[in-house]
């Protein structure tokens, strides 16, 4: 019956990433992140479920081990996984404290950034967990103007605000862990998508939003070429120019700004994936 629950559980994460579609921008944040969030905390809670009943009798029939080996290969392999990531994140922590540090005036405040004085590329990134660390390059200083400098760390200090290198840590956990599901990727970059838009429209309050089209222009024109692969590009502002458009769009106002998302605009059915904790009632 275990293997059953496993199997069960699997075929709807399945079934669940198959129904995409677009849907209208104050929807589109809470349904991607809810449609990227169900599969694997459908799954997770459904081996912590099985681990947690062990031995016994479910609806009559006996539960055998083999539920219970996947359960707890599921758990291990998602913890080892978990461990990799933090390492991955702690060695590029480590890596960049050993750049210069520059202090940059944005506005009324002074912000803080490792620079990487080799790289002529602009770049710029938040790396790091819950106090994240910016991190940007000699291309950037050079290549882009004071004004441009200034959006470009308005756009960051965004990042900063909504803790995106914390949040997007986790969320780029449970991607690896779904690779092998459909849409995974799709879903994936989509949520990368949104969290550049949030924080365009953060910093378009701030800042001048052409200004800002520009400069993300100029940096998503830029290859990434030599850059240390231990460092997570996808916290960088000019990394992917895939759906680039949309973003200097929505900067010049021809698109709504994605509203920003919270646990209390979560959709009601992400609850579904804690229903496996309800066959724990069948289990003697």
């Amino acid at each position: 019956m275990h293997l059953h629950l496993i199997l069960l559980a699997v075929g709807l994460a399945c079934i669940a990433r198959l129904l995409l579609f677009r849907p209208s921008q104050s929807l589109r944040w809470p349904y991607m992140l809810g449609l990227f969030l169900f599969p694997p905390l459908l799954l997770l809670v459904t081996a912590i479920t099985i681990l947690n009943m062990g031995q016994g009798q479910m609806l009559g029939l006996p539960v055998g081990q083999i539920g219970q080996i996947c359960a707890a290969a599921l758990l291990t392999g998602a913890v080892i996984l978990l461990l990799w990531r933090a390492g991955q994140n702690w060695q590029a922590l480590r890596q960049v404290r050993q750049y210069p540090v520059l202090r940059l005036e944005r506005l009324d405040t002074a912000v803080t950034a490792h620079v990487l004085p080799e790289t002529a590329m602009p770049f710029a990134a938040q790396l790091g967990f819950w106090q994240s660390q910016l991190v940007i390059t000699q291309g950037l200083l050079s290549q882009l103007s004071a004004a441009q400098v200034e959006a470009v760390l308005a756009h960051e200090q965004a990042h900063v605000y909504y803790r995106d290198s914390f949040w997007f840590f986790w969320l780029g956990w449970l991607r690896q862990l779904t690779a092998w599901m459909p849409n995974t990727e799709c879903l994936w970059q989509e949520l990368l998508l949104l969290r550049e838009l949030r924080a365009d429209r953060w910093a378009s309050e701030r800042v001048d939003a052409l200004l800002l089209a520009e400069s993300l222009l100029q940096m998503a024109q830029a290859p990434l070429r030599n850059l240390d692969r231990s460092f997570d590009s996808s916290m960088a502002v000019g990394v992917s120019s895939a759906r680039i458009e949309e973003r200097i769009e929505a900067l010049l106002g021809n698109l709504e700004l994605s509203q920003p998302v919270d646990v209390a605009h979560l959709p009601w059915w992400l609850l579904l994936s804690f229903l496996p904790l309800l066959t724990t009632l069948a289990h003697h």
